[in-house]
């Protein structure tokens, strides 16, 4: 028998982290042990079992797998092939059709972020275990927790963005398996939150404004101290160069233009905790209104 190593597997996750290192070096390590016990290269064909995805491979598994390669006949060119088929019947557990970079991949975190934003917390939690138990990096999904935290929950309840930031710090701390646990935390608290995306859609109407090409002067009352002299020098009055500061007033607020034209992006909802903004912000621009007839 040949003495030529192949390796049995790979993994397809793109993220070069060193989880991934080590699921590499373990690819490597199955492939040369197979090949030590068998006497002869072993090869797992196109569409079989990753170790990182589908199977979720232990080493139990791993021993498993070595004991069926004793009695998995050869195919052409002196290799073992192990189907995805003949895998799960050696550890008798199917597959998770999961590709790690592929439509399976976007579609279930797709379907994970639009259940938190529908308020589904069951359907949250089982996409979140699909990906977990197929092998997907849970920084991954803590990172679109906090995404999510901000677009779909918002200001109606900015506690869901500590909550995520929270469970990825605790994930980081404690690793997994455990890990799972804060990242099933965070999924119920936004799932379950009042949702707002005025911050988000605010930012995106202000963005889309600059990019067309509606960008503004900064007011002169607003300007450094330097670029207020050049102003004055022009013919700017004193009065259209006074800068009111806001916590020498009742309230600390002053009715006083941030920008040279009337225009309103952030429209609050009455969700939540946004309730509360947008009373005191409709009191504030009422002010404004009043003062600017």
């Amino acid at each position: 028998a040949s003495s030529e190593v192949r390796h049995i597997a790979t993994v397809t996750s793109p993220l070069l982290d060193p989880e991934v290192a080590a699921q590499k070096a373990k690819a490597a390590y199955l492939g040369d042990r197979i090949a030590a016990l068998c006497g002869y290269p072993a090869a797992f064909c196109n569409g079989m079992v990753n170790l990182r995805t589908g199977l979720g491979l232990s080493d139990a598994h791993i021993t498993t797998l070595f004991q069926t390669t004793l009695t998995t006949p050869e195919s052409e060119g002196g290799n073992i092939k192990i189907t995805l088929t003949v895998a799960e019947e050696s550890i008798q557990q199917k597959a998770i059709v999961y590709d790690a970079d592929g439509d399976a991949h976007h579609d279930t975190i797709s379907a994970f972020i639009k259940s938190i934003r529908g308020s589904d917390p069951d359907a949250a939690l089982y996409w979140l275990a699909k990906m977990l138990t197929a092998g997907e990096d849970p920084r991954f999904i803590a990172r679109r927790l906090v995404i999510s935290a901000s677009e779909d929950i918002g200001l109606a309840d900015s506690n869901g963005l500590r909550v995520a930031m929270a469970a990825q710090q605790a994930f980081e701390f404690v690793g997994m398996p455990e890990g799972r646990i804060p990242l099933a935390h965070a999924t119920v608290y936004l799932a379950t939150a009042p949702k707002s995306n005025s911050a988000y859609a605010a930012l995106d109407a202000a963005m889309h404004d600059v990019k067309e090409g509606r960008t503004l002067d900064v007011p002169e009352h607003l300007r450094t101290k330097t670029r207020k002299m050049l102003a004055k020098g022009s013919g700017a009055s004193d009065e259209a160069l006074e800068y009111h500061y806001a916590h020498d007033y009742d309230g600390n607020y002053v009715p006083q233009a941030y920008l040279p034209k009337g225009k309103t992006y952030y429209s609050p909802t009455e969700n939540g905790m946004e309730k509360r903004i947008k009373e005191r912000l409709d009191y504030w621009r009422e002010l404004f209104q009043k003062n600017h007839k």
